[in-house]
């Protein structure tokens, strides 16, 4: 039997054995100075924005499997500072994980704080941002590279020839600190942005855009290459298309895939996919498209959206040609149909053994995520500028509770937690019942649902307690509150599984016999369909408090999101150990 090789090998090829296995992992170490960084795009005045290490996008970090990542943030920003390493489990490392005041207070100005983390059990693509109450992740980003382990097996695909990391972004002509917070001030989200960017880059299809502000990438001919795709967009989901070639998808979120064959890729903000390509196409240049997917019905009361295309351009080497790159043609801006299609048809490899996912539930919970409104809260200082009477303001919620940080001067919620030791926590910090069904229930997708005792929901920080190891299964459930929109809705600490997705009211009786229970893809954000719901079970294997909320900036920001506390194991290795001796104080 596989548990009893050991014994028959002698007892020193054993020990090397050993050795070499922990030989293999490494201990790879960055410094990120976060910092003012001039820069000009679209022929505008230099702007100042934020940035790591002076570059847009920032560093990609460079792991295998199993190795330990540390991060020395480096705050010379005027502003509060965190870094979320989105995808990554944190198991062991919850104080680590980076939401300000979910997990730590922010890093202040000319402060510091040193990120350790593994990766080990995670292979392929994940990415980094800031993870503070503001719109500065949309220039403090960048790549998460997770190779095999050395001397492991290579990729379950074919060896690529080469490797690219594709960042789609978006770019405001304006300072995106000062946008937010006269936006929170005003109780109104931020204007659109004014370009979609390819690696930092919008490309030449905006006006007075110039060749400098077009990535590009250089291929040879029938060389099959690894696109590492990442949607680090502030608001917005995305196709994306190079023209004259194709994908085999192979990984979503850091979790391989079957092979999908598709020529376009749709990418929710958070997400991530790895698709190979082959430059099968006769020797020239091809464009490289980022276009918007639209999904909010009417198209008015979701984030709003430049209908423009980022651009970059693949080349291939050695090409003569001097013929302008060929343009793809893009899905149309509302393309639901295309935008469901490529989710659902996303599949894990069929296993060799039992199924991972697990097949007994301990909690299950319905829960509805949308739009609504609230009352002008005091701190918007500009949202009731007449002072008569308080005005209802643009609001989220998940079951009717619309979720506000703990209060400055107080502590994280991962604090809060650990001080407790099994008590109850300070009700001002976060509360213990974040409830398994929405108060009201209704028609969630009807046009009828968009009436205003519907609409309004109140403040709170509400936690869902778990046990560790408990499993559950989750309906999300998008409501047609203001709009029927997509919600890519991102769980820390753990993956989970998406058992099913659909259109309309979620019915469990037409729904259950339909759940991939064998090869379910496996993902730490889902894009919830537009009017519409998905089912995603994980088990609550990593003690901590992990935050689970709509990737949509827009939205994150008025309250979409909620969080799940999971108590300790039965070891000290099953629980959440003591915080760092440098960790942030508020």
């Amino acid at each position: 039997m596989a548990r009893s090789w050991s014994l028959v090998l002698p007892f020193g090829l054993v020990i090397a054995l050993l050795f070499a296995c922990v030989a293999q992992a490494a201990v790879v170490e960055y410094t990120f100075n976060v910092g003012n960084l001039s820069i000009s795009q679209l022929c505008q005045p230099p702007l100042i924005i934020t940035a790591v290490n002076g570059q847009l996008p920032g560093p990609t970090i460079e792991a295998r499997e199993g190795d330990t990542v540390v991060v020395r943030l480096v705050n010379q920003s005027p502003y509060n500072m965190t870094i979320h390493w989105h995808g990554v489990f944190q198991r062991g490392t919850p104080w680590s994980d980076g939401p300000a005041m979910v997990t730590q207070c922010p890093v202040k100005p000319g402060g510091a704080y040193t990120y350790r983390f593994n990766v080990t059990g995670q292979e392929g693509t994940l990415w980094w941002h800031a993870h503070t109450e503001s719109y500065l992740r949309a220039t403090v980003y960048g790549a998460i590279v997770i190779r095999p382990r050395a001397g492991a097996a290579a990729y379950p695909f074919p060896t690529p020839d080469g490797e690219e990391t594709v960042i789609l972004g978006e770019w405001w002509n304006a300072n995106v600190y000062d946008l937010r917070r006269n936006a929170f001030l005003r109780g109104n989200p931020p204007i659109n942005s004014n370009a979609y960017t390819i690696n930092g880059k919008p490309g030449d299809f905006y006006n007075c855009s110039n060749a400098n502000q077009t990535y590009r990438f250089q291929v040879r001919s029938n060389g099959r290459y690894l696109l590492r795709i990442i949607n680090a967009a502030l608001n917005t989901n995305m196709f994306f298309k190079v023209a004259g070639h194709r994908f085999t998808v192979v990984a979503a979120d850091a979790a391989y895939t079957a092979p999908y064959d598709t020529d376009v890729v749709v990418i929710a903000p958070g997400q991530t996919v790895d698709a190979l390509m082959v430059a099968g196409a006769a020797p020239g240049q091809y464009y490289m498209a980022a276009s918007p997917y639209v999904s909010a019905t009417p198209p008015n009361r979701g984030p709003r959206f430049s209908m423009s295309n980022a651009t970059a351009v693949v080349e291939y080497a050695g090409s003569t040609t001097t013929a302008p790159p060929q343009p793809p043609t893009m899905p149309p801006y509302t393309d639901t149909a295309t935008a469901f299609r490529f989710f659902t048809s996303l599949k894990a490899p069929v296993p060799s053994g039992a199924p991972a996912v697990p097949l007994s539930v301990d909690t299950r919970m319905f829960v509805t995520v949308g739009l609504g409104i609230s009352d002008c809260q005091p701190a918007q200082l500009l949202c009731n500028p007449t002072g008569t009477r308080t005005l209802p303001v643009l609001a989220a919620s998940m079951n009717n509770a619309s979720f506000v940080l703990p209060p400055a001067g107080s502590v994280s919620m991962l604090q809060a937690h650990y001080d407790a030791d099994g008590s109850a926590p300070a009700p001002s910090v976060y509360t213990r019942d974040f409830p398994d069904r929405p108060p009201v229930i209704f028609n969630y997708t009807a046009d009828a649902s968009d009436i205003p005792t519907l609409q309004y929901t109140t403040k709170s920080t509400k936690v869902k307690t778990l046990r560790y190891n408990e499993t559950v299964e989750m309906v999300l459930q998008s409501t047609r509150l203001l709009a029927n929109e997509s919600h890519p809705m991102h769980l820390h600490g753990v993956n989970f599984y998406v058992l099913a997705q659909g259109v309309g009211n979620y019915d469990e009786a037409a729904a259950a016999p339909r759940f991939n229970l064998e090869n379910p893809q496996e993902r730490n954000t889902v894009a919830v369909p537009p009017g519409g719901w998905a089912v995603i079970r994980f088990q609550a294997n990593n003690p901590g408090v992990w935050f689970m909320h709509c990737h949509i900036e827009d939205h994150l920001d008025v309250g979409l999101a909620m969080a799940f506390e999971v108590q300790d194991g039965p070891t000290p290795e099953t629980s959440v150990p003591p915080p760092p001796l440098d960790l942030p104080q508020c």
